[in-house]
């Protein structure tokens, strides 16, 4: 649902400052800055066809020396759905939304291939492989994102997905050498809740010129907490403290990983031997 037609208001809304910049909007831009996470759907289906277009805009993504090392599964059944939110920490939106997505770092098919034309795929054993597939999955799955919000849909990524990822390939009946990377909530955006777009970073705390620029990050950081400070305020969000507390607190340590914290022992059960 797109929201608002000017670029310059767009982009300032993203960073919540004004911001201009010489470039006349068009549909694109409009969807790609328009993009806020979805967690509250109408009871609305998705149209049959949605899948295939996002897998055809994945498709079109770039992909690591044409490996094409992902995979995506799509999930209607509602029963199942409510099986892969428990595995996600009980995350409601998977439940409520109609269609949800898992999408895959799958070198299995590699893997297969190797074995049916009886050539060497060793290579697969190597982190690098694994690293290929997520990158991969990632990149389709923003493609695949922009397509649905482009036609009108909302989307939310799910990382918890990756709680139990033993678990969630045994729900989803993965052979081994695949590894489901996140989820993605997709449905039409309920009236009634709207979702608001979420401020980010300053550009200078990402934006790096020849080097990297550690004070300057710094600084962008100190900025961006005070607004979201405004954000939180203006969304009635309870947070622990501003952007940085409520960060680190989130990587505080083990305990805070929700079970990812055994994600080198899971990839091996799964096949990856990770060398």
């Amino acid at each position: 649902m797109k929201t608002n037609n000017n670029l310059d208001a767009l982009i300032s809304e993203r960073y919540s400052k004004p911001m201009s910049l010489p470039f006349e909007l068009n549909e694109t831009l409009e969807t790609i800055f328009n993009h806020r996470s979805c967690r509250h759907y109408s009871q609305e289906a998705v149209p049959e066809q949605t899948i295939e277009l996002m897998v055809a805009a994945g498709q079109s993504a770039s992909n690591s020396s044409n490996l094409q090392s992902w995979s995506v599964i799509a999930i209607e059944d509602p029963a199942r759905r409510d099986r892969l939110a428990t595995l996600s920490s009980n995350q409601e939106h998977i439940r409520a939304c109609p269609l949800f997505l898992v999408w895959l770092a799958d070198l299995s098919r590699l893997e297969t291939l190797g074995k049916r034309r009886e050539l060497p795929h060793d290579g697969l054993h190597y982190s690098e492989l694994l690293t290929v597939g997520v990158v991969d999955a990632a990149l389709a799955a923003q493609n695949a994102a922009v397509a649905a919000e482009s036609i009108g849909l909302s989307i939310t990524y799910i990382g918890g997905i990756r709680n139990n990822p033993i678990e969630v390939a045994k729900e989803l009946g993965l052979p081994p050498r695949i590894f489901a990377v996140f989820g993605m909530c997709i449905g039409y955006r309920h009236p009634e809740k709207p979702a608001a777009i979420k401020p980010r970073l300053p550009q200078k705390a990402v934006l790096h010129r020849e080097q990297y620029d550690a004070l300057a990050v710094q600084n962008a950081a100190d900025e961006y907490c005070e607004n979201m400070n405004h954000f939180y305020e203006s969304q009635k969000m309870k947070t622990r403290g501003d952007w940085a507390q409520h960060s680190l607190y989130r990587i505080r340590g083990a305990e805070s990983l929700n079970g990812r914290d055994h994600m080198l022992q899971a990839l091996k059960v799964l096949g990856f031997q990770l060398r």
